[in-house]
């Protein structure tokens, strides 16, 4: 299983980073992984947007959610099928919010690997033969990041745009229950970033670098998908 995820996501990944890094001027890998970023992000869009879009609904949704889980708060077994009714009936799926998650996961370990070694020795023979080979693979980005260090800067810009990511993605309306929509719109805003900015202080600092580019993608994507632009009077 190892070397099938190398061979099929690892690999694939670091030949187009090193593309990237041979077209792009100056040979600067921070650009490469920037473009590698946009090139993801797009790869992901129709799923995020999808996400995007259940976590809207669940979110305008949240009201008749609350007054059901009250209604039948001593009959969890009644109350659960009324929930899936009433998904049903608006045909919302609650669980499609977590597919960008799971699709971002195995993302992210592979892209993990690539930072840690891209610059490493012997790292350059995973290349393709159709893939431009550099003499070597810089790690020092924009003239002044080493990406294969940690850096403290980095990490907490993931951090922040994470919480901005976090705020802008559609929230359960002011005053819904502590249900777990409500939990997971607090974890986005509040511990991920947290989380995010503890591992960019021990890791090489191109992976904060992704997430920080990711994020501000995301949050263009999400701030056109807050329940409160559904409501706004047209012009």
């Amino acid at each position: 299983m190892t070397s099938l995820f190398h061979e099929f996501l690892t690999r694939p990944l670091f030949n187009l980073l090193v593309f990237f890094y041979q077209v792009i001027p100056f040979h600067d890998l921070g650009l490469a992984i920037i473009l590698l970023t946009i090139f993801i992000r797009l790869l992901l869009y129709p799923f995020v947007a999808k996400a995007a879009r259940a976590q809207k609904a669940l979110a305008l949704l949240q009201p008749e959610v609350d007054k059901l889980r009250n209604t039948f708060k001593d009959n969890k077994e009644e109350q659960a099928r009324r929930l899936m009714e009433l998904y049903k009936l608006k045909g919302i799926n609650p669980l499609s919010g977590c597919l960008p998650v799971l699709i971002q996961l195995p993302l992210l370990f592979a892209l993990f690997s690539v930072f840690s070694t891209a610059t490493t020795a012997g790292a350059l023979d995973q290349l393709y033969t159709f893939v431009p080979h550099p003499a070597t693979l810089s790690s020092l980005a924009f003239g002044f990041i080493d990406l294969a260090s940690p850096s403290k800067v980095l990490a907490i810009l993931a951090g922040l745009s994470q919480f901005v990511q976090g705020y802008v993605m559609p929230q359960p309306p002011r005053g819904s229950s502590d249900g777990p929509l409500a939990q997971a719109a607090r974890a986005q805003i509040y511990m991920i970033p947290v989380m995010i900015t503890i591992i960019g202080f021990r890791f090489p600092a191109a992976l904060p670098l992704y997430w920080t580019i990711l994020n501000i993608l995301g949050i263009f994507q999400y701030s056109d998908f807050r329940p409160w632009r559904r409501s706004m009077p047209q012009k």
